[in-house]
């Protein structure tokens, strides 16, 4: 979820509507697809939090690149960025999503069935604290693959336990995303206590610590507002 930038720049907005018309066209096969599941979602009276359409794009580009076959997600929300994964991922066998909210777990599933692909993307209700042992129980008995892809899009209190939780699932060189962690830049206010952003500094500051794990905070700027993720190689 990308709800932490606040008001964004018109520039921004500018920026964003016309480079990702260009760069993904409305004659790109899954435009109609994610389009349907957006107004679907507000329709449904969910929060307009997902992943902006060039971030979507970027995470699916980023599993196509580096051929990644199964992806896990923590926070599903609608289903927007787990159909962008899948829709734009021919080699992505198979997508993981958690959700905590059971009236986001139903639109979500209505959203990925309407989209065809049911078949690619598993919505698991429940905590992610509950659900991520569970998973890494599977992985181990080799229940489960190995997850070559993470995105972390959930409360962001628990962001370093989720984060901690999926290093025990993933390829090696694979990368674990973690969004909004910037908040608009209260990461680098040591004030400032929010929940989310105590969650957001604790993860940033611990994958630095981490063994075998190199990252980075990259900030951004789009029709979301002000905001960054971080990016983690799991070596």
């Amino acid at each position: 979820m990308s709800g932490s930038g606040g008001t964004a720049n018109p520039a921004w907005t500018a920026v964003d509507a016309y480079s990702f018309s260009h760069c993904h066209p409305a004659s790109r096969p899954n435009t109609t697809i994610l389009e349907n599941t957006l107004k679907a979602t507000e329709e449904a009276g969910l929060p307009a939090i997902a992943v902006s359409p060039s971030q979507g794009k970027f995470l699916a580009l980023h599993c196509r690149s580096h051929g990644v076959t199964h992806a896990l997600e923590v926070g599903t929300l609608g289903g927007y960025s787990a159909i962008w994964l899948a829709s734009a991922n021919p080699h992505l066998v198979k997508l993981t999503t958690v959700e905590y909210d059971a009236h986001h777990v139903e639109v979500a599933r209505k959203n990925i069935e309407a989209a065809g692909l049911s078949d690619r993307i598993e919505v698991i209700h429940g905590a992610a604290l509950d659900v991520l042992p569970k998973l890494q129980e599977e992985v181990k008995a080799g229940k489960r693959e190995k997850f070559g892809f993470v995105f972390i899009d959930a409360d962001k209190v628990n962001n370093w336990n989720y984060f901690k939780m999926a290093l025990e699932m993933v390829r090696p060189n694979s990368v674990i995303c973690v969004d909004n962690v910037v908040r608009r830049g209260k990461l680098a206010d040591a004030d400032n206590t929010e929940e989310g952003v105590v969650g957001s500094r604790q993860v940033v500051e611990n994958a630095g610590k981490e063994k075998g794990v190199d990252a980075v905070v990259l900030q951004t700027v789009g029709e979301k507002g002000y905001d960054g993720w971080l990016w983690a190689l799991v070596e």
